[in-house]
Parts: C-alpha cells; structure tokens; sequence
C-alpha cells in the first residue's frame, strides 16, 4: 500500500525530489551554511550526486553573499587582526561549509575592496 501512495503522490507532483532539493537548500543557505556542507548533507541523505550538484548550481544564491552575510552576522564584520582570531574565525566558516578559497578572499578584505 505504501508503495502505491508514494507512485500516486509522485504522478501528481506532490512528492518531488527536485521540490525537496530546492527547499533543502534554500532553507539550509538561509541559515548560514554554505555549499560544501549543504552538499554533503545532501549525500548523506542519498540523493543523487549529480542531482545535488545540479539544484546547488541553479539555486540561485550568491555564496560570496551568504559566506558574507553569515561572518557579518557571527563576527560583526571586525577583520582579523592576529593569526588566531583569523584561523578562528576561518574554522568557523569552514565549518558552515564554504571554500577555503571564498573564506581567504574574505578574511583578506580584498572582498571589500574589489
């Protein structure tokens, strides 16, 4: 029976899994997190690899912006001024889950001056 509700309810568009990627994503990048964690989240869950890496390209979100918006929000935008307010303030991005390229160009400040 169970498997006969869900073709159902797939035939009708209500149980989509490019519905549940996008809300996913959206939902998780609201809340700070990037897309190297959101990605991996989503594996985890075991969708499709190459699905999970199409709604992350076509979601729509500026990751720079959000890896901008989530430091403003944690560190009230004051740059590092020693190594280890850097490497702490990196550990924390990193964790959200975004680059280690994006977090470099922020903690810089070349991201504000570019």
């Amino acid at each position: 029976m169970i498997d006969i509700a869900l073709d159902r309810l797939t035939e009708e568009g209500l149980l989509s899994e490019s519905r549940y990627l996008e809300s996913y994503i959206s939902y998780r990048a609201g809340s700070g997190y990037g897309p190297l964690r959101i990605r991996e989240e989503l594996n985890q869950r075991g969708l499709s690899r190459g699905d999970v890496e199409q709604a992350i390209r076509e979601c729509g979100f500026n990751w720079q912006e959000q890896l901008e918006d989530t430091w403003r929000r944690k560190f009230a935008g004051a740059l590092p001024e020693d190594a280890k307010e850097r490497a702490r303030q990196g550990r924390f991005l990193s964790y959200r889950g975004y680059s280690l390229e994006m977090i470099g160009r922020l903690l810089s400040g070349r991201e504000f001056y570019d």
